[in-house]
C-alpha cells in the first residue's frame, strides 16, 4: 500500500502556482509554523510571511510565502496568497536592496514614514534572503 499523500494547491489572485501531491507540507501560520500530513484535522487559518516547505519523497522544495490563508480538509490543502516565490526564483540583489531600504526607513524615524509597512517590507526581504 502506498504512503498517504495530500493534495496541495497554491493559488494567487491571477493564477494557480502549484497543483499536485506531496507527503507533507510546513506552512507559516499566524500562530507559528505548522505541518500538514494526510488525515490532518480540518481547519482554516491566516498565513504570515515565512518559508513554506513541500516534502515529496526525499525532495524538499522551499518557497517564500507572503500573506494569505490556508484551508485544510480531507487531505486537501488549499493556500490562497498574494505572493509566493520559489527559492531559485528570488533575486538576491533586489532582496538585499529592499532590506537596506526598509532598515533605513525604520532607522531614520521620519514623521511621514509608515513604520508598519517598513517592518513588513523588512520581514519579506529577510525571508527572501533566508531561503
Amino acid at each position: 500500500m502506498a504512503d498517504p499523500i495530500i493534495e496541495l494547491r497554491v493559488i494567487l489572485p491571477h493564477k494557480s502556482v502549484f497543483d499536485g501531491t506531496c507527503d507533507h507540507v510546513i506552512i507559516p501560520g499566524i500562530d507559528g509554523d505548522f505541518g500538514v500530513s494526510a488525515g490532518h484535522t480540518p481547519f482554516m487559518t491566516v498565513i504570515r510571511p515565512g518559508i513554506m516547505e513541500i516534502f515529496t519523497g526525499e525532495d524538499v522544495t522551499k518557497y517564500a510565502l507572503h500573506d494569505g490563508f490556508v484551508s485544510v480538509e480531507n487531505s486537501k490543502v488549499t493556500i490562497v496568497c498574494e505572493t509566493i516565490e520559489k527559492a531559485d526564483e528570488i533575486d538576491r540583489e533586489r532582496a538585499e536592496a529592499a532590506k537596506k531600504r526598509a532598515e533605513k526607513r525604520i532607522r531614520e524615524k521620519l514623521e511621514d514614514t509608515d513604520f508598519r509597512r517598513a517592518e513588513i517590507a523588512l520581514k519579506k526581504a529577510l525571508i527572501r534572503l533566508e531561503i
